[in-house]
């Protein structure tokens, strides 16, 4: 894939950030996904690139776009093959109510590369590139934090852990508690949790728990570009979602992931903040402008651009809003 996609990429998803912000805090939820999802369909138009989506808003019949299996970009001859996996708004709850940590969110890879994920739920352990070989999601939480701290040259004491904030993790928050180890609950938004661990000025030094799938797969992507390490396995939650798994090719519901199962070869990642969050700042607004701030990774080089962008609403992006 060519290096210039990357920062075409990031024009999509600075599009659906800025749509989204547009309805920060006004408690509609619903709107604010549906106004990133329209504004990065019309950004992907201007794509060249022949992309399927296979991580998207869910089947045909259920969304009208940016569906599983949808086709997009302007699909010239010569135009890149690629597998595209979005989350045109990350954290829905999050920017309804004005909370931090909302983003933007695509990754690309080589047609064929990214796992098809069924919608269903996936058991996630996530370091960043300090501790990188020393996790096992087969082992215990405190097995996992002591190594994770003898890697990192660090006390358990002073890791801090991100877990989601459901009743699911309640045995899970107790276990982490016990070793010592600092938690961190996030309300939505587990894609930002992970990549956090690759970022110091996050303070974010280990994802668990239990998270949506498809975003189990975009995580990976970034985990691969910034070297970062990952584990996850499926965690079906009736006998329906199993057999969807096995309709989309997966025979070993109990398999082990690692990033590079889940994003092989090549992959581009690109996120922009919606609200502020650990590492990207949210969209600003100004008159007849828009400031973003964007981060966009490549795995081929492990180059990581952070891009602070001004949008002209009046001209530029008239045709888009």
């Amino acid at each position: 894939m060519d290096r210039n996609l990357a920062l075409e990429v990031v024009r999509v998803t600075e599009l659906a950030a800025i749509a989204a912000a547009r309805l920060m805090g006004r408690g509609q939820k619903n709107e604010a996904d549906q106004a990133a999802v329209d504004a990065m369909r019309k950004g992907f138009d201007a794509l060249n690139v022949q992309g399927t989506i296979v991580i998207g808003e869910g089947e045909r019949d259920e969304a009208p776009m940016l569906y599983i299996g949808e086709k997009i970009g302007r699909s010239a001859d010569g135009d890149p093959k690629v597998d595209i996996a979005v989350d045109p708004l990350e954290g829905t709850n999050l920017c309804a109510y004005g909370r931090p940590g909302s983003i933007s969110v695509i990754a690309m890879a080589e047609r064929g590369n990214l796992l098809n994920a069924p919608d269903t739920y996936m058991d996630k352990l996530v370091v960043g590139p300090k501790g990188k070989g020393a996790i096992d999601i087969s082992r215990p939480p405190s097995w996992n934090l002591r190594s994770i701290a003898d890697k990192m040259n660090r006390y358990v004491e002073d890791l801090t852990v991100c877990v989601l904030d459901r009743p699911r993790h309640e045995q899970l928050i107790r276990e982490i508690r016990e070793t010592g180890a600092r938690v961190r609950l996030i309300e939505d938004g587990d894609v930002a949790g992970g990549v956090g661990t690759c970022f110091e000025q996050s303070g974010i030094d280990v994802l668990m728990g239990i998270g949506g799938a498809p975003e189990g797969v975009i995580t990976a992507a970034a985990i691969r570009a910034m070297g970062g390490d990952m584990q996850a396995r499926l965690k079906p939650r009736n006998d329906q979602e199993i057999e969807r798994a096995k309709k989309m090719g997966i025979t070993d519901i109990d398999r082990i992931y690692t990033a590079e199962d889940l994003a092989r070869g090549e992959v581009m990642f690109a996120a922009t903040g919606v609200t502020t969050g650990d590492f990207l700042k949210g969209v600003r607004f100004f008159g007849t402008g828009a400031e973003t701030y964007s981060v966009v990774m490549r795995s081929k080089t492990g180059t990581v651009r952070y891009i602070q962008g001004i949008h002209r609403l009046d001209k530029k992006l008239r045709a888009y809003f």
